[in-house]
């Protein structure tokens, strides 16, 4: 199955508990150097939006 990320890239899924998984954790990610507050804030919202979308996907299955 295809998603399409927060910047409008069309992402392949070949294993979705794993990709929810992923995202997951990916979404939690921080650097211990503050120096990249920046870049965590936007990779956070990067992978909540992938973490959600997958989820959404999941949930249709789930309930067909």
């Amino acid at each position: 199955m295809k998603i399409t990320d927060l910047n409008g890239c069309p992402i392949e899924v070949t294993n979705l508990k794993e990709a929810i998984k992923m995202a997951g954790q990916y979404k939690e990610y921080r650097h211990e150097d503050r120096s990249f507050s920046e870049f965590d804030k936007r990779k956070k919202t990067y992978w909540t939006d992938m973490y959600e979308k997958l989820r959404a996907i999941k949930k249709q299955l789930d309930d067909n």
